[in-house]
């Protein structure tokens, strides 16, 4: 945009674009009516529009005599000018088609590192598949972090966990998916509440078990103490700090057992035991935010499309 500022600044207002080309069309060919043919319009229609541009800059641009046309003092100073006008509108109309059509431009989404481990990893490497000129800028955070990225514009996306920790009217959530939480749990440790052919885990039973717990600001870490502190009990905690694949990795080593997302636990490999919570279970609702007062991007609007049709 910064070039069709500068292009617009670089002539008088009442100079218009048809008229430079028009113009440039009879300096280039020296000729009016092969100029006219040139530029596809009537050569009384291109006769009219020159002289309304000398009129405006208040100089003749053309020597007209008998089958002689040269460019005046005037003109040639004025026809390197108005190739790079016209050059510069054409690059510039080229780059907006472009963006236009998704060849070019960036997407800056925020998500939680829990969707960045689970639900993106997919959903962006369709997008990238789709729309390789564009680029994907990802800001890992917590609800409450992101939230603020989009109220300040640094985020033209957000992957939330509802509800907000502040609602505000000045965002526009739509719900994605609800999410089971399961426990994870090394192969050698026995599943919290029994032994190791338990097909569930009731939160009850986290009760006494040591925790591997995520740090301060985490949704997971809101959720799981909630649950906790519901069922008469206070989580205790083996190590707590760490962001995903930290916790993860503790986990694997033994320290405790911890309680992630489904999508996270179906990707995280060899070396962890997940058991489903027993019913009601544990949910979280993941949903799309973005400003009310401006509409995302066109490549935002399209990776929206993508993650809400996945």
């Amino acid at each position: 945009m910064e070039r069709l500022v500068s292009i617009a600044m670089s002539y008088r207002r009442g100079v218009q674009f048809q008229q430079l080309q028009y113009f440039v069309a009879v300096a280039e060919t020296r000729h009016f009516t092969r100029a006219a043919d040139l530029v596809h319009v009537a050569q009384p229609s291109l006769s009219q529009q020159i002289k309304a541009l000398e009129r405006e800059l208040g100089a003749d641009l053309f020597l007209r005599a008998r089958g002689n046309i040269t460019l005046t003092d005037a003109g040639e100073a004025l026809l390197p000018l108005a190739r790079r006008i016209l050059a510069d509108a054409d690059t510039a109309r080229h780059e907006v088609q472009e963006l236009a059509q998704l060849r070019s431009g960036r997407v800056r989404l925020g998500a939680t590192p829990s969707l960045c481990t689970g639900l993106l990893p997919d959903v962006l490497r369709a997008f990238h598949d789709r729309y390789p000129g564009i680029r994907l800028l990802i800001e890992e955070g917590g609800s409450h972090d992101l939230v603020r990225g989009l109220a300040r514009g640094a985020l033209d996306l957000a992957l939330v966990v509802l509800p907000l920790p502040t609602p505000s009217p000045a965002l526009t959530t739509v719900e994605l998916l609800r999410e089971d939480l399961v426990v994870v749990s090394s192969p050698e440790a026995s599943v919290p509440g029994g032994g190791n052919g338990r097909r569930t885990v009731r939160v009850a039973d986290l009760e006494g078990e040591r925790l591997v717990m995520f740090r301060h600001g985490y949704d997971l870490r809101e959720l799981t103490v909630a649950a906790c502190r519901a069922e008469g009990f206070e989580p205790d905690f083996a190590v707590e700090g760490g962001e995903m694949d930290a916790v993860l990795g503790f986990v694997r080593a033994g320290l405790g057992v911890a309680v992630v997302p489904r999508m996270v636990a179906a990707r995280s490999g060899a070396g962890l035991r997940v058991t489903p919570l027993a019913p009601p279970g544990l949910e979280r609702t993941i949903a799309l935010a973005h400003r009310s007062d401006v509409a995302p991007p066109r490549a935002a609007r399209e990776l929206q499309r993508m993650l809400l049709e996945r």
